[in-house]
């Protein structure tokens, strides 16, 4: 995380109302690709991973979001404009 300029935050345990996205991304993540099917191994279901939050981010519609995907709320991802 240091490497990528990213800084660990913490919120308050036993708070659900600051945690609630958080816990509703680890909660997809189990359905949609965790336990979402019989993977042979462990690492057929890593590299399952990289397929999924591609189409989590950029395909897949959040009603939080207007049914927009994730991606479309981030400015100038790489390759948007050239």
């Amino acid at each position: 995380m240091a490497e990528a300029g990213i800084t660990h935050k913490r919120t308050r345990p036993y708070r659900p109302q600051t945690n609630g996205k958080v816990e509703r991304f680890n909660r997809t993540l189990l359905d949609e690709w965790a336990y979402a099917r019989p993977y042979r191994s462990e690492r057929e279901r890593r590299e399952a991973f990289p397929c999924w939050l591609h189409t989590y981010n950029h395909h897949r519609r959040h009603t939080a979001l207007k049914s927009q995907p994730p991606a479309s709320r981030v400015p100038n991802l790489a390759g948007q404009y050239s």
